[in-house]
């Protein structure tokens, strides 16, 4: 009988982990009876397989409810011991942590406002939160992911427009290293969670955009985000769409940011551009019911969300259109004018049956769970799982639950 070679040792040995582990993901609460029939193992297999994982703290098992008459299952989840993610969302107004075992699940641990704005303020919070948390969890802490409102390259911030925010290297988030540190823009991994998501995650190529301060996005492909050659893609609210005699923070003119946020409804109005443009926005939209003014500002922001959507449609052709953030309730406020805009924008080919264009599940969430979905997909591979089992093999070997 020939032997396995090394390499191929390493991948028979996760192969299945991974696959089940991908599972309980995918499928928080799965039962191990579904687990086996989606991953096609035998139930020796299965057994063995959990009991590796068990052995490894990677995943817990419960009794399931029951059911009917059939034989007893259990309900697969993240082991209480095992490797931690830790997501932070930092927002414009203010930021949150969360920690998500193997299964995505989060756990909100820390949350605040921005006192000031300035980066080393900010990051200051950050930090001693995600210090707490490692001090806390110890090796258990595998990966910080971090969502930033701005332009990422090469996994550093270089413009935050709406935060004033030039280039600000964010491994002082990390003080002493030791942990993996990844960053992504915050639209981009909220369109990563909404692919991911539900029957979302059916379709081959999702578009997926959200209003916030400015509009940003990702094309999402397979459950991947194209980001481009060095990761700053996706920048949709900085295409040339709106009144080119106005100048966006960025540096460029007629933005598409400026035609669809809170600044684009003061415009309409005659108002002085907000401190706050989200605020702001939510303020007009909970009065367009009521007062004409503010139902035509709405009006206009939905019409030039729905021309720029059509004009990325024809660009991009996804299978689905999903929106995030404020740009649900102004899809709601107004629905016929985007939809007008969206249609007219359209290459005549595609009118007929159109990518439909529904509300983001994960709704304010999105970006905290697209951070921990890449963090996962960093600790979950054969590297990060060997390294686990090192960890735990130095403390003395895995412990059997």
């Amino acid at each position: 009988m020939t032997s396995t070679p090394p390499a191929r040792r390493r991948d028979l040995r996760w192969r299945g982990a991974l696959d089940l582990l991908a599972l309980v993901r995918r499928a928080p609460g799965i039962t191990r009876a579904e687990g086996v029939r989606r991953a096609r193992l035998s139930s020796g297999a299965a057994t063995e397989l959990a009991a590796r994982l068990r052995e490894l703290s990677l995943l817990h098992e419960v009794p399931a409810p029951v059911a009917g008459r059939g034989r007893p299952t259990t309900v697969l989840g993240a082991h209480p011991d095992g490797p931690v993610v830790a997501a932070v969302d930092l927002r414009h107004e203010d930021w949150r942590l969360a920690l998500a075992g193997v299964d995505g699940r989060l756990e909100l641990v820390a949350a605040a406002r921005h006192r000031r704005r300035d980066p080393a303020t900010v990051l200051a919070g950050v930090a001693e939160a995600i210090a707490a948390a490692r001090r806390r969890l110890g090796a258990r802490l595998r990966v910080v992911s971090v969502a930033v409102p701005g332009t990422v390259q090469h996994q550093e911030l270089m413009q935050a427009s709406a935060l004033r925010w030039g280039r600000v290297d964010l491994r002082a988030l990390l003080a002493g290293g030791g942990v993996p540190l990844l960053v992504g823009n915050d639209a981009t991994l909220a369109g990563v969670a909404e692919a991911r998501a539900g029957a979302v995650a059916q379709a081959r190529a999702v578009l997926y955009l959200t209003i916030e301060v400015g509009i940003g996005g990702v094309l999402v492909v397979d459950g991947r985000p194209m980001t481009g050659a060095t990761g700053a893609g996706g920048e949709f609210g900085h295409l040339p769409f709106a009144d080119p005699r106005l100048r966006c923070p960025c540096g460029a003119r007629g933005c598409w940011d400026l035609a669809v946020d809170g600044r684009a409804m003061a415009r309409h109005l005659g108002d002085a551009s907000p401190a706050d443009a989200r605020t702001y926005a939510r303020a007009v939209l909970d009065r367009a019911g009521r007062e004409r003014p503010a139902r035509a500002a709405v009006q206009a922001c939905a019409a030039a969300l729905g021309a720029g959507t059509a004009a990325l449609v024809n660009a991009l052709d996804p299978d689905l259109v999903t929106l995030g953030g404020l740009a649900v309730a102004v899809l709601a406020a107004q629905a016929g004018a985007f939809q007008t805009a969206y249609r007219r924008g359209l290459m005549a080919f595609r009118r007929a049956a159109p990518p439909r264009v529904e509300p983001a599940s994960r709704g304010e969430d999105g970006a905290l769970h697209g951070a921990a979905e890449v963090g996962l997909d960093a600790l979950l591979t054969e590297e990060g799982l060997g390294a686990w089992g090192d960890h735990l093999a130095a403390r003395g070997g895995p412990r059997r639950r």
